[in-house]
């Protein structure tokens, strides 16, 4: 399972672990692999505690930090005098308060007190602004990746980056987008396929992952339904120099996932996630729910608002509903949700992260020797040969 990208790395496993929660960055890096932090869960201040924790558990071993950079974010993220909860229409709060009422959920309004300066703070982390000072916290740290998740990464961020000697990731859905992220300044492609959990394209992994492979000139790795180590063959034998995994660490003893979705996830189909830009205002896949059911399909639904504003909607309601479901709330637990790839329907037990890792790893070379038999050994994961 060695291929040049764990050299480039000084990884075991060309294995990249997206998590929101740090036990298992640390945890996948300690195994062998790259965890990688998703931090536009965090402030700066934040993030630079999450991180300076991670650094006492990992020894010097390579992680890296995840950053959120959409295009076409509305503008008044960036307008530091709006308040970015006034600017959510009426009818879009009436809407929540209604969903509360049918499903029986007897919870505060979700937009009044500190959630609106909290809210102002995290609207604006998804700004190439607010993306470059989370990026500037991370610098100061040990990391060996920076990635740009939604858009190109923003020129100040990528030469940051470069002068610190840090790679720069780019995750995309489209070749198109593979080639814009190379032009910004990308060292590693992230191609991301429709089947993977958060923001997607419409494109499957098994189809773009070679055609993204043909047209850039950097290591590429697959993302989207990789969650044991057949798919990571497969994906491999594709030409990617590795896999990035996020799904599957949610239903891990480290997760920070709520006991009331965890149950959902375990619990879930393939057939149970929905691309819906209920949740953040762009197309992301999460788990089916009468939330994502009512925001797309409900007679009164008003419709998603852009990024970052139903974002901000969702996470202020959807805070509230995780902890009523776990309470026992039946209402709460019908509408409430979480971003995952229809892989969840392959995580139907609990593992500690590092043995997520090497259960993969452990299939991985079956999975390569059930092809050298039937090939007589003449197969080799990686780049296809040149003609």
């Amino acid at each position: 399972m060695r291929t040049a990208i764990c050299e480039r790395f000084g990884v075991e496993f060309p294995l990249f672990a997206f998590s929101h929660c740090r036990d298992v960055v640390a945890a996948v890096t300690n195994a062998g692999g790259m965890g990688v932090l998703g931090a536009i869960a965090y402030s700066p201040r934040q993030l630079d505690a999450e991180l300076n924790w991670i650094d006492e558990r990992v020894g010097g071993r390579p992680y890296g930090v995840d950053v959120l950079v959409p295009g076409g974010v509305d503008a008044s993220a960036a307008d530091r005098s709006a308040r970015l909860l006034d600017l959510i229409p009426e009818r879009h709060r009436d809407f929540v308060t209604y969903l509360f009422g049918k499903y029986g959920v007897n919870l505060p309004e979700p937009f009044t007190g500190a959630m609106s300066t909290y809210a102002d703070e995290v609207g604006r982390r998804v700004t190439a602004e607010g993306a470059t000072g989370l990026v500037d916290v991370a610098l100061k740290h040990p990391i060996g990746l920076i990635a740009s998740a939604l858009g190109p990464p923003p020129p100040e961020m990528a030469a940051k980056a470069r002068e610190a000697g840090v790679a720069v990731a780019a995750l995309v859905g489209t070749v198109e987008h593979a080639r814009r992220q190379v032009a910004a300044g990308a060292d590693v492609i992230v191609a991301q396929g429709s089947e993977a959990g958060g923001h997607t394209g419409e494109i499957s992994t098994m189809v773009l992952v070679p055609q993204v492979v043909d047209a850039v000139d950097v290591p590429v790795l697959a993302a989207g339904g990789i969650a044991c180590g057949r798919q990571a063959a497969a994906a491999l034998a594709l030409g990617a120099e590795g896999v990035w995994c996020g799904s599957v660490w949610l239903t891990t003893e480290e997760a920070e996932t709520l006991p009331s979705v965890k149950r959902k996830m375990l619990a879930a189909t393939s057939s149970d996630t929905v691309r819906s830009r209920s949740r953040t205002g762009k197309p992301a896949r999460q788990l089916r729910s009468a939330w994502t059911e009512e925001w797309e399909g409900a007679q009164e639904s008003p419709g998603p608002l852009p990024m970052p504003l139903q974002m901000l909607l969702a996470e202020g309601a959807m805070a509230r509903i995780g902890r009523a479901a776990d309470s026992g709330d039946p209402g709460a637990g019908e509408l409430v949700t979480y971003f995952v790839g229809q892989v969840v329907g392959q995580m139907n037990r609990v593992r500690p992260a590092r043995q997520v890792v090497y259960d993969m790893i452990e299939e991985f070379a079956a999975a390569v020797e059930r092809l050298e038999a039937v090939t007589g050994g003449g197969i080799q994961p990686g780049r296809p040969p040149s003609s």
